[in-house]
């Protein structure tokens, strides 16, 4: 065998060890959490041994980053782009509702144990901190056009704000028992009240 072919095999021997470790990684964080996923449990649910996922993964950082960019590739958030053309400020907040209480939907599990571990985890709030962006675009984007100033529009921002989050997504589909499209329109016609 020629040394390049030893050495393609060797570079596709380690990309698939280390996608075996993110893929266990996700499941755990899914399952157990980031903050009770442990580099012990990693390696057991990947087949390989601690120092294989060290190798591969120096610090926590590189194994969130890895862990959270496969995890955004297979669940995007919605696209605020889609929601523009939308007009009249109701109905963009319907359906921007609608796409994040479906992904919410989808990805409960894990959402739920990530803001769960989030305040005990510094290297986890660093690899998450660009969503900030994302969270704030989709606030703005379904704050604008509905003609209202001063308070009105605090108070409506407030109303957004307390909209998109996750929890009030899981108080009003779990614990109230609201389908998805209808906790939206529970959040649009508040919005409307103010």
């Amino acid at each position: 065998m020629s040394r390049n072919y030893e050495l393609k095999q060797r570079a596709v021997s380690q990309a698939a060890t280390r996608q075996k470790i993110v893929d266990a990684t996700v499941a755990l964080h899914a399952s157990v959490g980031p903050a009770r996923t442990t580099i012990t449990a990693i390696a057991q649910s990947a087949g390989v041994q601690r120092l294989t996922v060290y190798r591969h993964f120096p610090d926590e950082q590189s194994l969130y980053r890895a862990c959270g960019g496969q995890w955004m590739a297979l669940n995007p958030l919605p696209d605020p782009a889609g929601w523009a053309a939308v007009g009249d400020p109701g109905e963009r907040m319907r359906l921007a509702l609608g796409e994040i209480y479906a992904q919410y939907r989808t990805t409960e599990s894990m959402t739920a144990n990530v803001l769960r571990d989030l305040p005990e985890l510094p290297a986890l709030q660093e690899v998450i901190a660009p969503q900030g962006l994302y969270w704030h675009s989709v606030r703005s984007a379904l704050a604008r056009g509905w003609g209202v100033r001063g308070s009105r529009r605090r108070r409506l921002r407030a109303v957004i704000g307390h909209a998109v989050e996750f929890e009030t997504w899981r108080s009003l589909a779990r614990q109230g028992g609201l389908d998805d499209g209808e906790a939206a329109e529970l959040m649009v016609q508040l919005a409307r009240a103010v």
